[in-house]
């Protein structure tokens, strides 16, 4: 028997975000299952699984509180705890599973529920992973996985396309280009890297293990962005996967935000990087986009947006995420369904809690998962418009987990995502229709652009 009235301990990580505590515990990998108050003796509900983001280094399942998508929506929610940076995701010669723990993790959790469905009201044969940031990345990265047959029935992909890719200066202004993934061969160098200037120059494996979770904190952020693949779990780059069409064909959910870098930009405002101002804008767009500088800023011209730190993570969104994200749902389409989607709602729950003159976060990153989920317990949609909407998404998102179509009555159409990519669900309090996102972006434009 175990006590289960409350969430376990939090994977090892600094101080987050508020009501994100740093924790040093390594027994940690803990579900939280969430029904309706009420569950018919047989009753076969839809499970949905979710992966939570926080960067690869930061989170717990326990930080979402599913009560409501679970009664509105008549499933059950069962939310993860994997192991995060360098628990997660490190590498080194002759470490097996080297860079793939934290995927391994997920999976596992997965199929825990699938195994344990039917204890709790679920229908083992109706499983659907969503995800948001890193977590949505991993889900991305699952549907490439030899594992997710047999696993998955759909997945539910937000802000974490296979194609994100970030070029150089991007996520953060001396932030070298990077995608959500590296190759098996360049984590277990950076493991190495890691180890030697963790005072283990030999036997490095050995001697890592000898350390104490604390010790090992501060290479957490060394191992962002490293699910690696070159590996058993993922075989190939997600990706070169998903180009390739060589990926689990079950419905998908793919999308993201509007605004999704103001909250890079706005963060490393915080952290007292260099600012970006109408001096440095031009050098930032010759350092990224190189000898397509100028058009960039043709295009985005400061003129045009109330401040530099602004005009740059419009671009850097347009290019790096939504421009990205619209790309990968077209290759989804061409051998699966996917209904593609953004999130817009112009005053979100300011989740990261900046406050920046100049730069209002907007749909920032991550400030669509409490139209689902109350984080922390709090419910922060405060308008009704706001609260109608995230009652919509909970519709949308529980009417795909049951049939893999999240169209139900008396909600707007959200139409199936075609090669062309031309029109996307978006949702904004009241007024939630099917846009030309891609062409709200500029993708045409980006699509010429490096």
């Amino acid at each position: 028997m175990r006590e289960a009235t409350r969430p376990g301990d939090r994977c090892p990580q600094t101080e987050g975000g508020p009501g994100q505590p740093a924790s040093t515990d390594e027994d940690f990998l803990f579900a939280n299952v969430t029904t309706p108050r009420e569950v018919a003796p047989g009753a076969r509900l839809p499970v949905m699984v979710w992966w939570h983001g926080g960067g690869y280094t930061h989170g717990a399942g326990s930080d979402y509180n599913a009560d409501r998508l679970a009664a509105q929506g008549n499933v059950i929610v069962v939310t993860l705890n994997y192991r995060l940076g360098v628990f997660g995701y490190f590498g080194l010669p002759g470490l097996p599973g080297s860079g793939n723990f934290g995927l391994e993790d997920q999976i596992a959790g997965t199929q825990w529920a699938k195994d344990n469905a039917k204890a709790f009201g679920g229908d083992p044969d109706n499983v659907t992973v969503f995800g948001e940031s890193s977590g949505g990345m991993s889900a991305c990265a699952l549907l490439t996985s030899p594992q997710a047959r047999g696993l998955v029935d759909k997945v539910s992909i937000a802000s974490g396309s296979c194609l994100l890719d970030w070029p150089t200066g991007v996520l953060y202004p001396d932030a070298p280009q990077q995608t959500p993934y590296t190759s098996a061969r360049q984590d277990r160098e950076d493991g190495l890297a890691a180890a030697r200037s963790n005072g283990c120059p030999t036997g490095e494996l050995s001697c890592m293990r000898r350390k104490p979770a604390a010790d090992l904190l501060p290479l957490n952020e060394d191992f962002t962005n490293h699910l690696a693949y070159g590996t058993p779990l993922l075989p190939l780059n997600p990706a070169t996967a998903l180009r390739k069409g060589k990926f689990l064909h079950v419905p998908v959910i793919s999308g993201g935000n509007r605004d999704e870098a103001r909250a890079y930009v706005g963060g490393a405002m915080l952290a007292g990087v260099p600012p970006i101002t109408a001096k440095s804008y031009p050098a930032m767009l010759r350092t990224t986009f190189g000898a397509d500088a100028d058009r960039v800023a043709a295009r985005y011209p400061l003129s045009r947006y109330a401040s530099p730190p602004l005009a740059w993570s419009t671009l850097t969104t347009d290019a790096s995420w939504a421009c990205q994200t619209a790309t990968a749902d077209r290759y989804l389409a061409a051998h699966t369904t996917v209904y593609p989607y953004e999130f817009a709602d112009p005053d979100a729950p300011n989740v990261n809690g900046f406050d920046i003159p100049g730069l209002p976060m907007g749909a920032a990153h991550a400030g669509d998962p409490p139209s689902l989920f109350d984080l922390g317990g709090h419910y922060l949609l405060k308008t009704k418009a706001q609260q109608a909407m995230g009652a919509a998404m909970v519709k949308y998102w529980t009417a795909f987990a049951r049939t893999g179509d999240p169209n139900d009555a008396g909600a707007p159409q959200w139409a199936a995502g075609t090669v062309r990519g031309t029109s996307q669900m978006q949702f904004v309090p009241d007024r939630t229709r099917q846009v030309n996102v891609a062409a709200q972006h500029q993708c045409p434009f980006w699509a010429t652009v490096r």
